[in-house]
């Protein structure tokens, strides 16, 4: 495999063996039903310099009083998740270092697959963790929030005859959206993706950060950067595009967000309690950026929105 960039993928735990994927050949008719046990694979590798004015380890980047990475924790087990592999890199020891409190907490393994380049493309970051994946997974970002109600529709989503369900946003000028940086979708009139990426000049929704994926997908990405492209994660979407085996899952109305850099967090921090599951955090504050944290709500007085009672 020709990686880009000088890029390699080191990866520090051995695993059982999986098929072989050399030859690059995309999984055939995946398919999956929403009874089917599902892993989580969380993104917690990257450097993270829009945040830094918030803390040295993004993962780590408290909101309300909890990390990051905790809160998407806690979101894939409120979905129905049973095991979940967090990709680290950046600061791997700091963020590994907190994951068996976590995994305590939570009641189910959370385990720290490690990737070295963590400098290249993201989708260095998920072939690391699907190594690890046995099936059908929820793949997420450690920055990304959501309600309740997003993951829980794309864990019970039929995939049927797609490799990837990717949860869209259509409300492509809302105000939790950075343009600068949204990787932008168009779909057919079916929800299939025909196009994805940060430049795209036509698009009809914005990519949610929260993924369906199987086998394909890591698949996808292998032969994308057989041909000389990046490695990201979007070049493995786009690839499974053109072989028609990408749909989405548009989330209507419900709230996310991506903190990524300090207006984006204290964004969240403001509206994450009206949103998110009262089993998902269990302490809040109204802390902004480098404020403390003095107001906790207990779990039992939390307020929830329309998606945590659904």
């Amino acid at each position: 495999m020709t990686l880009q960039r000088g890029c390699w993928l080191v990866i520090w735990r051995k695993r059982p063996e999986k098929p072989n994927e050399s030859d690059l050949r995309l999984f055939p008719q995946c398919c999956i039903s929403g009874s089917d046990p599902v892993q989580g694979l969380v993104i917690a590798a990257g450097f993270g310099s829009r945040l830094r004015d918030c803390g040295s380890s993004k993962p780590l980047v408290e909101i309300s009083g909890m990390p990051l990475i905790e809160i998407a924790i806690r979101q894939l087990v409120q979905a129905g998740v049973t095991e979940i592999v967090v990709v680290t890199g950046y600061l791997a020891e700091k963020v590994e270092a907190v994951l068996p409190a976590i995994s305590a907490a939570v009641g189910i393994p959370v385990i720290a697959q490690r990737v070295e380049q963590w400098d290249c493309p993201n989708g260095y970051s998920v072939l690391a963790g699907a190594e690890l994946m046995a099936g059908p997974y929820l793949l997420v970002m450690a920055d990304h929030i959501f309600s309740t109600a997003i993951l829980s529709r794309l864990v019970n989503h039929r995939l049927g005859d797609s490799g990837v369900c990717l949860a869209i946003d259509r409300r492509v000028n809302h105000q939790l959206l950075d343009p600068d940086d949204a990787t932008w979708v168009q779909t057919d009139a079916d929800g299939w993706i025909s196009a994805i990426g940060k430049g795209l000049s036509e698009f009809n929704a914005v990519d949610c950060g929260a993924f369906l994926a199987t086998e394909e997908l890591s698949a996808a990405i292998k032969a994308a950067i057989a041909v000389g492209l990046p490695g990201s994660l979007s070049d493995g979407m786009q690839w499974l595009s053109k072989a028609g085996r990408a749909t989405t899952l548009d989330i209507g109305d419900n709230w996310w967000i991506d903190v990524d850099d300090p207006h984006f967090y204290t964004l969240a921090i403001q509206q994450a309690p009206q949103h998110i599951s009262s089993q998902t955090l269990l302490r809040l504050d109204v802390s902004a950026c480098g404020g403390s944290s003095n107001h906790h709500i207990a779990h039992d007085n939390f307020v929830l929105g329309e998606e945590a009672a659904s």
